[in-house]
């Protein structure tokens, strides 16, 4: 007779670190009482294997799989960030922070898809269906074959999809979603994993494509344990600041395409829509010969974007100078602060420094630096740089400027946008046989001066 043994273990519902006794601090995370008891079960052997796939072994060149056999969104942004469209059969995780847009984002992806005469489910443990038709109202969802079922129990939730059998399912959010199997709260470590768990399964063997919802936790990570992003096949972040408009897709993780893609959508009254000219979004509002302003072409995912960014450089009024940042490291700026004094013969010891990526751009490249200390300088010598100069390079610590990559595209939207100098390190001006705009190649910041002003 075969007999269930049941366990209890502590679980940290930030990260999803196991314990065996309950702690106050998650050595993992670093989060505070953030630990629950949850109930594990240790299944027989019989029951252990009831969810495989019950495949065998067959030779690789005999399996038919076509690049092209995708599902297009109807949205080119998302298209790109997913490597091309919907691959089927893939798991795709969103996370982002309440209210950004994901539900509507989601929802006008099956309503394009729903055009296209394809037969979508989306599923809410969050909304009921009339909360769902009012949100659709304002973005003109209406199609026959848009389904919606409203439902937190993932037993009836598995039902209704082989019944259904949509060609994209939507799961809005993973958090909600409950196994009766197991005793834990919806939103439990244990619930969360299982859930996903199952979809996935689900969606390998059907072949239908699964978008699951995520909830974030305050540090910006989607909730739950960690194991949740190895599952999937694609993680994105929905990125943006209620401050603006514009939001961004960001590709973290990609079975099927370019890791670090982004698409960039701006937040209207009819929803979402594609900016077709993320450049000329970031620099609309560009002040004219401002200090401590410059622009430097970024490299997000595959495409080049230019971005504004300002610095203010002030002497401190207290015993020790602040660094702050917004849309770049702040140990690198620290950093490049340090070597422009040491090197650049800046006594910045005294002041404050205060760096903003302009339009909330969060830029994580090395390829920055050369802007950073670029803009640090101008606003320190209180000297407007070149409206029509656009700068790029990684710095080391003894102040050279190093090469990076891609630069060739980078010269040629600089010089789309209307731009005619580039300050770029001297080694990456060999890779540009036809720049269009004057190069002003430096190997050093001491270099960097004569060439700005």
């Amino acid at each position: 007779m075969n007999i269930r043994k049941t366990k209890t273990a502590f679980f940290c519902q930030s990260c999803g670190s196991k314990s065996h006794k309950w702690l106050g601090r998650c050595p993992s995370c670093g989060e505070w009482n953030q630990y629950v008891e949850e109930e594990i079960r240790d299944m027989p052997l019989s029951e252990a294997g009831f969810a495989g796939f019950d495949e065998v072994p067959v030779p690789l060149e005999s399996i038919e799989a076509d690049e092209k056999d995708r599902i297009p969104t109807g949205i080119g942004d998302m298209d790109r960030v997913l490597g091309g469209g919907i691959v089927r059969g893939s798991a795709v995780l969103i996370g982002g922070d309440p209210g950004i847009g994901k539900s509507t984002l989601l929802l006008q992806v099956l309503l394009n898809l729903a055009r296209q005469g394809r037969k979508v489910l989306y599923i809410s443990g969050e909304e009921s269906a009339r909360q769902i038709k009012l949100r659709g109202n304002r973005i003109g969802a209406a199609s026959p074959h848009l389904l919606v079922l409203v439902e937190v129990s993932l037993e009836k939730i598995l039902l209704h999809i082989r019944e259904v059998k949509p060609e994209v399912v939507v799961v809005d959010s993973i958090q909600t979603m409950y196994s009766s199997a197991l005793s834990s709260s919806p939103g439990s470590v244990s619930q969360v994993r299982e859930s996903s768990e199952k979809l996935i399964i689900e969606s390998k063997k059907t072949g239908i494509p699964v978008f699951l919802i995520g909830h974030v936790t305050k540090d910006g990570t989607i909730a739950g344990p960690r194991v949740l992003e190895h599952m999937v096949d694609t993680v994105l972040y929905f990125e943006g600041d209620s401050g603006h408009a514009f939001r961004i897709v960001r590709g973290v993780k990609n079975r099927y395409g370019p890791t670090n893609e982004i698409g960039i959508f701006e937040m209207g009254e009819r929803g979402l829509t594609e900016v077709s000219n993320p450049s000329a979004l970031f620099l609309s509002e560009r002040p004219k010969g401002a200090p401590g302003s410059v622009v430097v072409p970024s490299i997000e995912g595959t495409r080049p974007i230019l971005v504004e960014i300002q610095s203010l450089v002030s002497e401190t009024t207290f015993g020790i100078p602040r660094r702050t940042t917004m849309g770049v490291d702040h140990n690198r700026v620290s950093l490049l602060a340090a070597v422009l004094e040491k090197v650049g013969g800046l006594h910045l010891g005294n002041h404050d420094i205060f760096i903003n990526v302009a339009g909330g751009v969060k830029l994580d490249e090395p390829a920055v630096d050369l802007g950073i200390v670029s803009s640090i300088m101008s606003s320190f010598l209180d000297r407007p740089i070149d409206a029509g100069t656009v700068v790029c390079g990684e710095i080391g610590l003894t102040g050279e400027v190093r090469g990076i990559g891609q630069v060739p595209s980078r010269v040629r939207e600089a010089s789309r946008m209307g731009f005619t100098r580039c300050v770029l390190p001297r080694a990456a001006s060999l890779e540009i046989p036809d720049p269009g705009i004057t190069l002003l190649p430096i190997s050093n910041i001491r270099e960097l001066q004569e060439s700005l002003f």
